[in-house]
Parts: structure tokens; C-alpha cells; sequence
């Protein structure tokens, strides 16, 4: 899986949106304003995505191109190195990373509901298993 691969993925998650808020080399994916998912092209074949904090350091052990996000809240956002990934981790933790936005970052609770909803009924889900 390529970077331009996980772009079309991530667009194609109901009402995601792209933007790029600082230059052309940095790409940001939001969901309702909220960010989820981000590509620095300069970077590499790497895309950051939000993640359970529990899960994130799990996934760092069993993965080797999974590392805490550069850049960002490292307690919270991973990095994934795609193209040394198998294509249904990438696309499972770019899901993940949707729905913990989805679930902890949009408000008010009637808009979480909605596109919750929304999501659920276009057919995917967060299959992420979260430690206790």
C-alpha cells in the first residue's frame, strides 16, 4: 500500500475531508474538524494516525514500522510506515483512528450520535481490539 492508496481509503470513510492548512507538503484528514490522520510528504511512506493510548503501545511492540507519531502526541498518535505494513493493518488502524476521533473529539453528543450512525450504516467498523 502507497500513500496515494491510503488517501483514496480514508476518502472513501463517510464525511472524512482533506485539507492542507499549513503548505503542500503536509496533508491533514478530519472527520467533523477534527483531525485523525495526516500525511508529511517529506516524511516518506508514513502517515500518523490517532490511536486507544493503551493500543498504540502494543502496537509499537508488535510492529516494527508502527512508531510513535514524529511530531505529534506521542501517547496518542502513531505512525505507520504503510508500504512495510500488510494493506488491512494500514486501512484497520486508519478505521481505528476515524472512530476514536469520532467517539472522543466531536461534540456536541448529538453530532457524535449522527455520525456515528452514519458511519455504522455505510458499512464500516472499528474491528480494533482495545486492551483493558
Amino acid at each position: 500500500m502507497d500513500l496515494m492508496d491510503c488517501r483514496e481509503y480514508i476518502m472513501s470513510l463517510p464525511m472524512a475531508e482533506e485539507c492542507q492548512p499549513f503548505d503542500d507538503d503536509i496533508v491533514v484528514y478530519k472527520i467533523c474538524g477534527k483531525w485523525f490522520a495526516t500525511i508529511i510528504f517529506s516524511r516518506g511512506n508514513y502517515i500518523a494516525v490517532k490511536c486507544h493510548p493503551d493500543r498504540a503501545v502494543l502496537l509499537r511492540d508488535e510492529y516494527s514500522p508502527i512508531t510513535p507519531a514524529w511530531h505529534y502526541n506521542k501517547k496518542y498518535w502513531n505512525d505507520l510506515l504503510v508500504t512495510a505494513l500488510p494493506e488491512e493493518v494500514v486501512k484497520r488502524e486508519i478505521r481505528h483512528s476515524y472512530f476514536t476521533v469520532i467517539r472522543k473529539n466531536v461534540s456536541p453528543k448529538t453530532l457524535r450520535q449522527k455520525v456515528l450512525t452514519i458511519a455504522i450504516q455505510s458499512g464500516i467498523e472499528d474491528d480494533a481490539v482495545i486492551p483493558e
